[in-house]
């Protein structure tokens, strides 16, 4: 299967943008191919102390939705800064998991379209510190990041996947 940045989609969008929004659709079809047909035990297993499958989609979702933010020039709500402790919670269904990371990386495509590719250059402060970054910083950051943790699920459910009587 050709990955979606060699597709030749979405050339109506900027490159930034367009390679950005390739790495989520990427994601989203890496963690069907990986993830979806896990179980909910499998889900939240921490094989060998790893982080399970479960926080990193759910810390894939809600990344997005916090650098975004920072990106649109906001400050997080009590409700993200709330969300952030709860991604290494166990004990959440499979689809559960499955459905947070799906509406993330839905909602993270339609908010990178509505950044303006005149705005890459405008600085924007990243967390409490308010850490200089740019627009254009926040948006490739959201595409590497979600692709390092799809990565480090992809490597846990293989290991769980592994382990299947």
């Amino acid at each position: 299967m050709v990955e979606p940045w060699l597709r030749g989609t979405l050339p109506e969008v900027d490159s930034v943008r367009r390679q950005v929004l390739h790495a989520l659709e990427l994601a989203a079809e890496d963690v069907e191919r990986w993830c979806a047909g896990l179980s909910d035990s499998e889900m939240n297993a921490r094989p060998f102390g790893i982080a399970p499958v479960a926080f990193h989609l759910r810390h894939i979702a809600r990344s997005l939705d916090r650098l975004l933010t920072y990106a649109e020039g906001r400050a997080l709500s009590g409700t993200q800064m709330d969300a952030l402790s709860g991604e290494i919670k166990d004990g959440a269904s499979a689809e559960a998991v499955l459905d947070e990371v799906r509406a993330g990386l839905g909602e993270a495509r339609q908010r990178v379209l509505m950044i303006s590719q005149g705005s890459y250059e405008e600085l924007r402060g990243v967390g409490r510190s308010m850490l200089p970054s740019t627009v254009g910083g926040l948006l490739v950051h959201c595409a590497e990041h979600t692709q390092r943790h799809v990565g480090q699920a992809i490597t846990a459910a293989k290991v769980v996947m592994g382990a299947r009587a």
